[in-house]
């Protein structure tokens, strides 16, 4: 199979040893012109796993994964971008498919947690997660979105050209990155394109995304952006 000229395959990680093991064979390195890690940190043996792999491995001067989503943008000279966390969350089969929405015309391209045919760890259960993430996602298209409904404007796996990300002139440092991208795109009014996804359990460790203190900073960000609002401009 031909490789995926122009496109780089970004890693997203912190200590997530457990998670590279169980995925290693299936996450499609080989099949991008790039593959490169943006590591926060790692103290469990990720950096070793990487590096024994001849991933090059970017570091950050500053945590927080909006830093790493431009960390990778700086350091890359592809077109296409596919943000990827092997954390066990997300089906590295989805992947390639997120560059394919790209090359089809999107500008912004999602996994969804939230589409027909989709799968999420909480639907089955009773935590709140699931629920707040479709309430912020539904507020940012009223506000926001004057195309087609997007389902899931907070999952971090996703898919952009670089030069878009770079025209965003993102600022949030930690996880809200997603929901101000997603924002952004749509005041645009961007082509962004949603991919039924199915969302796994964690392979090891705790969720770094604490409910408390990421569904604050999601608020910081929308408040944040209503000068923007379709509702405030008439539109």
């Amino acid at each position: 199979m031909q490789q995926r000229r122009d496109s780089t395959l970004v890693l997203l990680t912190l200590n997530e040893i457990d998670g590279l093991r169980l995925l290693w064979d299936d996450i499609p390195v080989d099949r991008f012109a790039r593959t490169v890690a943006v590591d926060g940190g790692s103290t469990d043996g990720t950096r070793e796993f990487l590096a024994q792999r001849g991933i090059p491995i970017l570091d950050q001067s500053i945590p927080g994964r909006g830093v790493a989503f431009r960390v990778a943008a700086d350091a890359t000279d592809t077109d296409r971008l596919v943000y990827y966390s092997p954390d066990g969350n997300e089906d590295p089969a989805d992947i390639e498919r997120l560059d394919d929405l790209l090359l089809g015309g999107a500008r912004l391209a999602i996994a969804s947690r939230f589409a027909r045919g989709s799968v999420n760890e909480e639907q089955d259960s009773f935590r709140p997660r699931a629920r707040v993430n479709q309430a912020l996602t539904w507020i940012a298209n009223r506000l926001f979105n004057g195309g087609p409904y997007v389902t899931d404007t907070i999952n971090g796996f996703r898919a952009m050209r670089r030069v878009d990300l770079l025209e965003l002139d993102t600022s949030v440092k930690r996880f809200p990155i997603e929901y101000q991208i997603s924002i952004r795109a749509m005041r645009r009014s961007w082509p962004i394109a949603e991919l039924a996804t199915v969302e796994n359990q964690r392979a090891g460790g705790e969720s770094k995304a604490l409910s408390w203190p990421v569904g604050k900073d999601h608020i910081k960000v929308l408040l944040t952006e209503l000068p923007g609002a379709r509702l405030l401009r008439g539109a």
